[in-house]
């Protein structure tokens, strides 16, 4: 799907009324605020009260880890970047994401807000639970934390150049998908599933546009 042109400056306005419009803003300080006692208690939780022993509550947290890569890119690919044909899937549309690609500039919009956040981790931490039982307990920080790393490489890949070349691929990665073509590249914090899926840009091919890539950062 392509968005209409890039804005420089300004962010969209989602709601008219003011009070709901607040509502779809955040700082990234906010969400880790909010998900930090549950990556410390948890963990603490499931092995001082569920008597996991350490090794099996540090796979489960990384296995939660590698599952939100997964995670983030088929939201990303099937649900951010659906094919709206209606008013109102276009509107939605435009709410979850086409905001973002109109304003990649807004660093209010860059973390889900707080309350859809939380909606949406109480979802899966349900679902979790419902088919690992107790071993949701570890998974879920991990599942957490890795989504924790993904907003925050996404801000980071808004606001400055990447700080370690290995990291360059990741940048590269993402910028394309804003300016050359929004129908790849869905991996923010891995482009793992991209290889996989075949949705991964041929970076060695593709030139950085400086000018438009400072379009996309603070």
């Amino acid at each position: 799907m392509e968005y209409g042109k890039i804005q420089n400056k300004g962010q969209a306005q989602i709601f008219k009324n003011q009070h709901i419009e607040f509502l779809t803003k955040t700082h990234p300080l906010v969400i880790w605020s909010l998900y930090l006692p549950v990556l410390f208690y948890f963990p603490y939780f499931s092995i001082h009260d569920l008597y996991f022993s350490v090794p099996t509550s540090v796979s489960f947290f990384l296995l939660g880890v590698f599952f939100w890569t997964f995670t983030e890119y088929i939201l990303h690919r099937f649900v951010f970047h659906y094919q709206p044909i209606s008013k109102i899937g276009l509107r939605i549309n435009y709410i979850l994401h086409g905001n973002h690609h109109e304003f990649p500039r807004d660093r209010e919009r860059l973390f889900m807000p707080a309350m859809p956040s939380i909606l949406l981790a109480s979802i899966f931490l349900t679902i979790f639970y419902l088919t690992l039982g107790e071993k949701a307990i570890p998974f879920f920080p991990g599942f957490m934390f890795g989504y924790l790393m993904y907003g925050s490489m996404h801000y980071a890949i808004h606001a400055w150049n990447p700080p370690f070349k290995w990291m360059k691929g990741l940048w590269r990665n993402h910028h394309l998908h804003h300016y050359k073509h929004a129908d790849l590249g869905f991996g923010v914090s891995s482009t793992l599933w991209d290889h996989i899926f075949g949705t991964m840009y041929d970076l060695k091919k593709e030139k950085e546009e400086k000018e438009k890539v400072k379009d996309l950062m603070f």
